[in-house]
């Protein structure tokens, strides 16, 4: 490379932004269209949405949140919490203001930023197929408050009516679980291999064996039948909401 953008060094300084190694000024990709050229530019801003994505992700979480970006099939599972990809402000918010060790200011609001930018995936990415089950006790929390509540749960309906998008619950007493081994995810990539993984306090686990990923994937599938049909959660978030 010839030259470099205004406000990179050199073009090894893009290089890394490019492989994305480095976070890249905000404006970069609108002042370097003449000096690397519409294919170029394509790449560093592709780079660039990526990177800033993962800014403000915690270090263990940001290979994962590599493969969500690139999955055709993305499945969820949870029993704790609201998938982070379905939380609404309020809901985020609430999660990171009950984090211990607690987080300063700067921290919070550079998480709250970093997961409302991932959500980004469910528009941007019409052609994967995002699948989520929840736990009706997770909504029945009631974390952060009603308020917070009803907005999760106008979220769930808003997010749960695209056409890619199935937001499943698995009813509070369902006598035939399958989910007992506890929260998943589960990633299709591009080459239709599929990962798994899982995570709490702080660590995670991707999990590539095909033996293990498969049997994950069966449970993922059973419970896809355990829990209430689509027509039904609908009128269950809608109940619940009238209830708050």
């Amino acid at each position: 490379m010839a030259h470099s953008p205004p406000g990179c060094s050199s073009g090894a300084g893009v290089a890394k932004i490019e492989q994305g190694k480095r976070f890249p000024p905000g404006d970069l990709p609108a002042r370097a269209e003449e000096v690397l050229g519409p294919v170029g530019l394509k790449v560093l801003t592709a780079a660039a949405r990526s990177l800033t994505r993962r800014a403000g992700l915690a270090s263990w979480f940001r290979q994962w949140a590599g493969i969500e970006e690139e999955a055709i099939s993305l499945y969820a599972y949870e029993c704790r919490a609201v998938p982070g990809l379905l939380q609404p402000e309020g809901y985020i918010r609430a999660i990171f203001d009950l984090q211990i060790p607690h987080l300063s200011e700067e921290q919070f609001e550079q998480q709250v930023a970093a997961r409302q930018e991932r959500q980004r995936l469910l528009s941007e990415r019409p052609n994967t197929a995002f699948s989520f089950l929840i736990e009706q006790a997770v909504l029945e929390r009631r974390l952060g408050g009603a308020a917070v509540a009803r907005e999760v749960i106008a979220n769930l309906l808003e997010q749960g009516s695209r056409r890619n998008v199935e937001v499943l619950v698995m009813p509070l007493r369902q006598e035939d679980h399958s989910g007992v081994d506890g929260q998943m995810y589960l990633a299709e990539r591009d080459d239709h291999q599929w990962v798994g993984y899982v995570e709490g306090h702080d660590s995670s686990t991707l999990l590539t064996q095909p033996k293990l990923v498969s049997s994950m994937l069966q449970r993922y599938g059973k419970m896809r039948s355990q829990a209430l049909s689509h027509t039904a959660t609908a009128d269950l978030l809608r109940t619940m909401r009238g209830a708050l």
